[in-house]
């Protein structure tokens, strides 16, 4: 697929449809790490079996009805593919997508400005949707139910409003946060899905195609030993085989074998149950300064010198997941597991529970 940009969104042409014009930018782009990896298709997409299913139905069940695809919301924790899911469902649609974030759209003209861009059966992703302030929601209102932009023009007396008429298309809401969004907003979705972290074997398929895409050698061991790692995120997998490839290619003889990927994640920091060095710390600074906790976010942002927001969306869904720390109505406390990881003993209270 070829690539125009703008100020404000991507846009990806299917093959049929390339403007020669822009060759030179497809180059640019086609030589990413990002793109080179991102599946294409279903057939080339890893993991998320359940929601897959669903998708194939829906789009096939539209095509048969000579309909576009109902809008769409994808909510879950970062790096879980919601992005490429878009564009798998552009390509299987036989349509072109835009790809935008709603921080980018802070005045009414950035969304009128895509939405009267858009062609018939088009595809508009919207990452971050959770972020759109209140105006871009109430446009996208009447564009998303009936297809229509709701517009004035004049002042004062002769104020007169125009419903202008947008090609019907499928809007694709992806948010780390769901309950962030607002009702309405949430309701005009018709498919809503949850994207779920991958498992070991999942992410070991993941590490074998970018590392045969890539032309990186690896063995079965070592293509696990960086699944296991990866905190059950593809986009971290991916980051992981190239920085191990490096490291096998100046320490060894470029083959990432299971030992060579262990020393590589060592000198990373990265522990067998994938936690870096921020995780780690924030574990400690629960444990040894607050007494294992409970004890509020912006506390522990301002003792790590994070940002609260990166701390609840990077971080803590993992630990969360791995049973590490617990979420209560007085703060996060560290669990058990959490303490034995570090090689700390559990309070008394809490041993008697595991």
């Amino acid at each position: 697929m070829t690539i125009i940009s703008d100020d404000n969104s991507f846009e990806y042409k299917t093959p049929e449809r390339k403007n020669k014009n822009i060759e030179a930018q497809v180059n640019e782009f086609d030589k990413s790490f990002e793109n080179n990896i991102r599946p294409k298709s279903f057939d080339d997409y890893i993991g998320q079996s359940a929601l897959k299913g669903n998708l194939k139905i829906s789009i096939e069940a539209a095509k048969k009805r000579g309909q576009v695809l109902d809008h769409l919301l994808f909510y879950g924790p970062p790096g879980l593919g919601k992005t490429t899911l878009a564009g798998v469902i552009a390509a299987e649609m036989n349509s072109d997508i835009k790809i935008t974030s709603a921080p980018a759209l802070e005045r009414p003209r950035d969304i009128i400005g895509i939405l009267m861009s858009l062609k018939g059966g088009e595809v508009l992703f919207i990452d971050e949707i959770h972020r759109l302030n209140k105006i871009a929601e109430e446009i996208l209102y009447p564009a998303m139910e009936d297809f229509f932009l709701d517009m004035t023009t004049g002042k004062a007396q002769s104020v007169k409003t125009l419903r202008i008429p947008v090609p019907k298309f499928t809007l694709i809401g992806a948010t780390t946060k769901a309950g962030a969004l607002s009702g309405p907003l949430r309701d005009r979705f018709g498919i809503i899905h949850r994207l779920e972290f991958y498992t070991t074997e999942e992410l070991c398929s993941v590490v074998k195609r970018t590392a045969k895409i890539l032309d990186f050698q690896i063995k079965e061991e070592g293509a696990k030993a960086i699944a296991k790692r990866s905190r059950g995120t593809p986009r971290i997998a991916n980051r992981l085989v190239k920085r191990v490839a490096d490291y096998a290619l100046v320490k060894s003889n470029g083959i990432i074998t299971e030992e060579i990927a262990n020393q590589a994640l060592d000198v990373l920091k990265i522990d067998n149950q994938g936690l870096d060095t921020t995780d780690r710390a924030l574990l400690k600074l629960i444990i040894d300064k607050y007494d294992g906790g409970p004890v509020g976010l912006e506390t522990i942002a301002a003792a790590l010198g994070e940002d609260s927001r990166t701390i609840e969306d990077v971080y803590e869904p993992y630990l969360l997941q791995e049973g590490l720390i617990q979420r209560t109505p007085r703060g996060r406390k560290v669990s058990p597991q959490g303490y034995r990881h570090l090689g700390f003993k559990p309070p008394i209270e809490q041993q008697t529970l595991f």
